[in-house]
């Protein structure tokens, strides 16, 4: 078993949480990051069904894309749907977490997995996401313990570039330090300057994560008092967003790339506003709810967008902009993230040699029927 404050710390680098837009409610809803997990399961929403498979495999927590607490709660009646799931997840020990928005904008995660369905290459965020301060950290560690300070601050969080964990840079130095009494020297003698080799360590990290990684660099530090420095650095833009847009390898015609969205998806239809008959080489694309950047997709030159829940005014936009359209549902768009996070997070696992075991939702279907 492992903790559910190990299972946050690992979504959180899947779908950090300063992605998330201002009005979305991510995070541990329910539970306690302290409490035992050794069975989850991932899903897109948290349902009776989805309730009812994790009371029968006795799952301990429930990780899902939509936030089954969203709005503010004035009052919690057990008679009513929501209320009486909220009682048994907790008479039951169930934690609840959800990645929504920020696994919508993270790489790696829900757009990006749909670009690689439908073998869409060079792309980009529709919607960059905003600027955030990072902090560049240096601290000067005896050669012999460099590994193992570089270790746990990378496990802290330091060292993300793009696609790239525990990125840092090391040189090589003598340090002269004085023991005065009163102290406890880890190296040296108290009245005697020491000289040691020493390795200096550097590496960047958000602002926001600073009192973690410095607290993983001091407890990994074998000196009494470790010399360090921080530096704020300039903000710099997330290559992260809301959506994607990108190419494919060849240029195909509207009913074959229609057809292959259709059939790449958990759906049994999907509605196209044919604007013209051009072949489909760049696409642009928002799981879930994503009309709202119709203008964007077309302004970024994209033959075809996809995303979920369009409207009709929305339908007559995109003809008037002489852009094609797929309306996938939200469903469609949205589904395909459970399996694939779920393997996420048994790869995770096995790597970190977890003892949990990993569960997906098969179950759920969209809620929509065509007669």
């Amino acid at each position: 078993m492992i903790s559910c404050q190990t299972i946050i710390e690992a979504m959180e680098k899947i779908a950090p949480h300063n992605l998330a837009e201002e009005w979305d409610n991510p995070g541990l809803l329910i539970g306690d990051p302290a409490q035992k997990i050794n069975k989850l399961i991932v899903c897109l929403d948290v349902n009776n069904n989805v309730i009812n498979t994790a009371l029968k495999e006795k799952c301990d927590m429930i990780i899902s894309h939509h936030p089954f607490i969203f709005h503010p709660l004035k009052k919690i009646r057990t008679d009513l749907p929501q209320g009486k799931s909220i009682q048994t997840l907790l008479a039951n020990n169930i934690a609840v977490f959800a990645a929504h928005t920020n696994l919508d904008s993270a790489l790696g995660g829900i757009n990006d997995y749909l670009c690689h369905l439908w073998g869409l290459h060079n792309t980009i965020p529709l919607n960059t996401a905003s600027t955030e301060e990072l902090i560049k950290l240096i601290v000067f560690v005896p050669v012999d313990y460099a590994e193992k300070v570089r270790l746990a601050i990378g496990k802290a969080g330091a060292g993300f570039v793009g696609k790239y964990s525990n990125c840092s840079f090391e040189s090589n130095g003598t340090g002269h330090f004085l023991p005065l009494p009163g102290t406890n020297p880890f190296i040296g003698e108290i009245g005697k300057t020491a000289s040691v080799n020493e390795t200096k360590i550097e590496t960047i990290f958000p602002a926001k994560i600073q009192s973690k990684v410095i607290k993983a660099m001091l407890k990994a530090h074998p000196y009494e008092e470790a010399a360090y420095e921080l530096h704020s650095l300039k903000p710099t833009n997330i290559f992260t967003g809301l959506g994607r847009i990108g190419e494919l390898s060849t240029a195909i015609d509207l009913e074959d790339f229609t057809a292959m969205i259709k059939n790449t998806l958990p759906v049994k239809n999907i509605r196209l506003v044919k604007s013209n008959n051009k072949k489909i080489k760049k696409a642009a694309l928002c799981s879930g709810t994503g009309a709202e950047f119709i203008n964007r997709a077309k302004f970024m030159g994209a033959d075809i967008y996809i995303t979920g829940d369009v409207k009709y005014h929305e339908a007559q936009k995109a003809q008037e902009l002489n852009m094609n359209l797929i309306d996938a549902g939200h469903f469609g768009t949205e589904f395909p993230i459970v399996k694939y996070l779920a393997k996420k997070l048994e790869t995770i696992a096995t790597k970190n040699k977890w003892q949990i075991k990993v569960l997906h939702d098969k179950a759920s279907v969209d809620p929509f029927t065509v007669i």
